[in-house]
């Protein structure tokens, strides 16, 4: 079974940055989506950012200030996170799907925002 590992997450004043790598334990092949959730303490997962069939998404609340971008099959997304706030504090998770419905999500990483 592939595994993802996020990694770059830490804690950052607001208005840092900050940028998420996804790593697979192997390739990858035939990629669907990529996307990126985050869950803040007592808050449901929520999207962060998606891209699929080469349409990129993001949650109103990071729009302008995050972005997404597609890998390889190894290393799938990543999220480039600027001007970060408070309200962004949460752990954050990596998701691929393949084109055959496959899922894989990672353990998540900490992102912590505050002076």
């Amino acid at each position: 079974q592939v595994q993802l590992v996020e990694s770059g997450g830490g804690s950052v004043q607001p208005g840092g940055s900050l940028r998420l790598s996804c790593a697979a334990s192997r390739s990858i092949f035939g990629i669907n989506t990529v996307d990126w959730y985050r869950q803040a303490p007592g808050k449901e997962r929520e999207l962060v950012a998606r891209i699929r069939s080469g349409s990129t998404n993001y949650a109103d609340s990071v729009k302008g200030r995050f972005t997404i971008s597609r890998g390889d099959a190894k290393n799938p997304v990543y999220l480039q996170m600027n001007s970060l706030k408070p309200e962004d504090t949460a752990v954050y998770f990596c998701h691929v799907r393949s084109i055959t419905t496959i899922d894989y999500w990672g353990q998540g990483t900490q992102v912590t925002v505050s002076s």
